[in-house]
C-alpha cells in the first residue's frame, strides 16, 4: 500500500507572507495610486507588519490587496472610502473578513478577476527584474525542502497560487522539480474537486489518501462532501491559522492537528 499526499502550498510549504504582502502593496500602488502616493515608510511598514497578522484569512492571493488599502484606510480617517474601515482592528478582520470582503469589494468598485490578473502581473514583473530578491522574500518552512526532496509518497500540490510561483519557488528553495501535472494551481477548481480527481484516477486505486492544509475553512469543505470520506486530514499547526482555529480543529474528530516536525516525518 502506498502513500499519497495532496499538500497546500502557502502556510504548508512556504512561508510566503512576507513576498505576498510587498507584491500587494506594489498592487495597491499600481491600483490605486492616489490613495497610496503620499503613504510614508513608516506607514508602508506598519502595513507590511500587520499582514502578517491577518495573513490566516487569505484564501487567494488578490484578497492581500485588498487587506493592505483596509489596513490604510482603517489608519488615515482622511482617505476612507469604505464604510467599514472606522474603528476596524486585525482581530475585527481575522473575525469577519468573510462578511468585510464583499462590503469592500462593492464600495471601491473592484473585480476578484481584475485584481487576480493585477496581482500576478506584478509579481511577474518583480520576478523578471529582481529574480533573486522575488525568491529571498519566500522562505521554506524548516526541514520541508529534504522532507519533499527524499519522500517516498506520491506528492502533489494543491494551490490556490498561480502555479508558475509555485513551480518557481519549489525549484529554486527546495532544489525540487514536480512535474506540472502534480501542481494543481489557481484555476484548476476548488481544492475538494481536485481531491475528487485526484481519488479517482486509476493510478491511486488502493493508496491511503492524506491532504495537509493550513486553513481550517478548506478542511470543513473537505468533510461535508461525503465522497472523500476516505481522506486522512491535518491542520498544520505551523501554518496561517489562529489559536482559536487551532483548537476547533483538535475538537472536530476528522481533523488531526500536525506539528511541522511530524510533517517532514511523514513524508519520507
Amino acid at each position: 500500500m502506498g502513500e499519497l499526499y495532496a499538500l497546500d502550498f502557502d502556510g504548508v510549504i512556504c512561508d510566503s507572507c512576507g513576498e505576498s504582502s510587498l507584491s500587494a502593496l506594489k498592487a495597491a500602488k499600481v491600483r490605486w495610486p492616489g490613495l497610496f502616493d503620499g503613504v510614508d515608510s513608516t506607514t508602508e511598514n506598519w502595513i507590511i507588519d500587520q499582514m502578517h497578522t491577518v495573513r490566516p484569512v487569505v484564501e487567494t492571493g488578490y484578497e492581500n490587496v485588498l487587506l493592505v488599502r483596509l489596513l490604510l484606510e482603517s489608519r488615515t480617517p482622511t482617505i476612507r472610502k469604505s464604510s467599514v474601515a472606522e474603528g476596524l482592528t486585525v482581530e475585527g478582520i481575522l473575525e469577519n473578513w468573510s462578511k468585510l470582503k464583499p462590503i469592500i469589494m462593492e464600495e471601491w468598485d473592484e473585480k476578484r478577476d481584475d485584481l487576480i490578473d493585477l496581482f500576478g502581473k506584478v509579481r511577474d514583473e518583480w520576478l523578471e527584474q529582481d529574480f533573486a530578491t522575488w525568491i529571498g522574500a519566500n522562505r521554506l518552512y524548516p526541514g520541508v525542502s529534504d522532507a519533499l526532496k527524499f519522500a517516498s509518497s506520491r506528492v502533489y500540490i494543491v494551490t490556490t497560487k498561480q502555479s508558475r510561483f509555485a513551480d518557481a519557488l519549489l525549484r529554486e528553495l527546495a532544489g525540487v522539480t514536480i512535474p506540472p501535472e502534480r501542481i494543481y494551481g489557481l484555476g484548476t477548481g476548488p481544492k475538494v474537486e481536485v481531491l475528487k480527481q485526484l481519488q479517482k484516477k486509476p493510478e491511486h486505486q488502493g493508496l491511503t489518501l492524506h491532504f495537509v492544509e493550513d486553513r481550517l475553512a478548506t478542511l470543513k469543505n473537505v468533510i461535508k462532501e461525503p465522497e472523500l470520506d476516505q481522506w486522512n486530514l491535518y491542520l498544520g499547526n505551523w501554518g496561517y491559522n489562529t489559536q482559536k482555529e487551532r483548537e476547533e480543529a483538535a475538537a472536530i474528530p476528522r481533523i488531526h492537528v500536525l506539528e511541522l516536525s511530524n510533517f517532514s516525518k511523514k513524508l519520507k
